[in-house]
């Protein structure tokens, strides 16, 4: 195993850097983090909603809420 399997693929790098900037600019637009967050989260599930069945879209929010209930996720926060 080499440690480039850990790597991100470069779609992902990209497409992460994508909503990185539109973050950016809408909270430069003083756009409300929440608002943000409820338009991201919503376009998301209707994309996945394109492409994966029900259950494998539920099995992906459901290793989102595990992640939240676990704490996993506030040690990624920028306060």
């Amino acid at each position: 195993m080499s440690g480039h399997e850990q790597d991100p693929p470069a779609e992902l790098s990209l497409a992460g850097s994508v909503v990185d900037k539109a973050i950016e600019y809408m909270m430069g637009q003083n756009v409300p983090p929440v608002a943000i967050a409820s338009a991201l989260l919503g376009g998301s599930i209707a994309l996945l909603s394109r492409t994966l069945d029900d259950n494998a879209i539920c099995g992906i929010l459901n290793n989102a809420i595990a992640s939240v209930r676990s704490g996993e996720l506030r040690g990624h926060q920028h306060s």
